[in-house]
């Protein structure tokens, strides 16, 4: 039986490499300490991520690769935001370092899974990723920007929290890595159907 040849030259898929191709300069810009450069590079990769799978929905151009690709970027972006905000921003770090342990910790906790279960990282593509990556380059580009607002940040804490748990629960109860699956309710109503 033949299968459907994934078409990887789209535009999804050079938005998903042009943010792994940003990630030195957004590093040159930590290092450097270049503040303006850092959230213009970050902000354009965060609007490039919400770009890539709206394209890709939209146009029917979703595939297998473009989800994995997709995937190592996100990590790549979220890396170099903690990386800037850990760098950037020492004191305020210092000053909520409990709390910015939880973060990195749960969501690093489900790619060690991933990568220990499955020799890969995930690509679920879950819709509490999207509104976590919203709600976070929200507080990011406003971090910067206008200045730190504590609700905010604690909103954007809860909601990362809940999104990499439900992260971690899918990787720890699927027998085989998927991508694309929205959601683990999803998941859980196709094993009762």
């Amino acid at each position: 039986m033949k299968t459907k040849q994934e078409n990887l030259l789209n535009v999804p898929n050079a938005l998903s490499a042009y943010r792994l191709f940003a990630l030195p300069f957004i590093l040159y810009a930590i290092y450097t300490a270049n503040r303006n450069l850092f959230i213009l590079l970050i902000s354009i990769n965060l609007i490039s991520d919400i770009l890539d799978g709206l394209i890709a929905r939209l146009f029917n151009l979703q595939t297998e690769f473009g989800a994995k690709l997709d995937s190592v970027a996100d990590i790549g972006t979220y890396l170099m935001a903690f990386l800037g905000m850990i760098t950037l921003e020492k004191a305020f770090v210092s000053n909520y370092k409990v709390e910015f342990i939880i973060l990195i910790a749960l969501w690093i906790i489900p790619q060690l899974c991933a990568l220990i279960k499955f020799r890969r990282f995930p690509s679920f593509h879950l819709w509490s990723y999207k509104v976590t990556g919203y709600v976070q380059g929200i507080f990011i580009f406003s971090y910067f920007t206008v200045g730190f607002y504590q609700p905010y940040f604690y909103l954007m804490l809860l909601i990362s929290s809940l999104a990499y748990l439900e992260e971690l629960i899918l990787v720890l109860m699927l027998p085989q890595l998927r991508s694309n699956l929205k959601s683990i309710f999803l998941v859980s109503l196709r094993k009762l159907t």
